[in-house]
């Protein structure tokens, strides 16, 4: 990873750690030299780095854990805009649970 891919997603992650998002999502990140969270565990689809939402039931069984790869295109991507698509990611992420939990609206 080069140094300016380094630092945008640096400031990227932080942009996304302000964001307020549903209590029961948690945002993890497996992206070496920049953030590896402890629930990220470098299994995501890609090999590589990944954002990770995880949704936990009420029930505390069973969470919904959705990987966003971070693919060369994305890395290229500014830090705000790179924030702005895991946030929109995370909203269609939102959107499936509900549907999943309420049925299709």
């Amino acid at each position: 990873m080069l140094v300016e891919q380094r630092e945008r997603l640096q400031e990227a992650v932080g942009i996304i750690d302000k964001i307020s998002v549903d209590p029961d999502v948690e945002i993890d990140y497996f992206i070496p030299g920049v953030k590896v969270t402890e629930n990220a565990d470098g299994s995501g689809e890609s090999g590589g780095a990944y954002v990770q939402f995880t949704y936990n039931t009420s029930s505390g069984t069973d969470p919904h854990v959705q990987h966003m790869p971070l693919t060369h295109g994305y890395l290229e991507k500014t830090p705000q805009d790179l924030a702005n698509l895991v946030t929109f990611s995370l909203e269609r992420f939102m959107e499936e649970i509900d549907s999943r939990q309420y049925g299709a609206q």
